[in-house]
């Protein structure tokens, strides 16, 4: 991560965030399976909201399940977990996925960004958003620039004084020099909203 960091020190600004925030700390989920099962948990919660039904779910289990386990487990149960019906669906559905080994998540580590992207997104429930925190978060990729991330979103504005939120262009120009670690330049965004 040294490399990151005295890369991404070049940009001024970035730099301030950096010495305030200290070495990035990035958890790695190493079963891709729970990475994507929590990532559509916390799809448009809040964290403590998402902390709370994750804690659930796993209660129900007893552990983190395995798919074959999530299929079989009862709608109403995982209801009970704080779940909405229309999660249910997404977790069955890449449940589903891998259990009849149309998604081979372990063989993704081998594929590009846009590849597993591609295939990730045919899942139901499973949007680019989703798809690049996977990225990030499960195979430790570093130069992930999510541009649909709100919280990056406002990290740049700030970052920039900006009056308004930055398009997709103007963030994916003012990221440029931060190729190949976008991915920390992130994080280190997240963590400099306040909060």
């Amino acid at each position: 991560m040294t490399a990151a960091i005295r890369h991404l020190k070049k940009d001024k600004k970035l730099a301030r965030i950096i010495d305030q925030v200290g070495k990035p700390n990035i958890p790695i989920t190493k079963n891709p399976y729970e990475s994507l099962v929590e990532a559509i948990i916390t799809q448009q919660l809040s964290g403590k909201a998402a902390d709370s039904i994750s804690k659930k779910f796993r209660a129900t289990y007893g552990r983190f399940p395995k798919p074959a386990a999530v299929l079989e487990t009862s709608d109403d149960t995982l209801r009970k977990a704080g779940l909405s019906y229309m999660k249910i669906s997404y977790i069955k559905d890449l449940s589903h996925r891998i259990e009849t080994k149309q998604l081979r998540l372990h063989l993704m580590k081998n594929l590009t960004d846009e590849e597993i992207i591609a295939e990730l997104t045919e899942v139901k429930g499973i949007g680019r958003w989703t798809a690049e925190m996977f990225l990030i978060f499960s195979l430790g990729r570093q130069d992930v620039l999510p541009v649909g991330d709100l919280g990056l979103k406002k990290g740049i504005q700030r970052l920039y004084s900006m009056e308004e939120l930055p398009e997709k262009e103007k963030m994916e120009k003012i990221a440029q020099k931060w190729r190949p670690y976008r991915s920390v330049a992130t994080w280190y965004l997240w963590r400099s909203q306040p909060v």
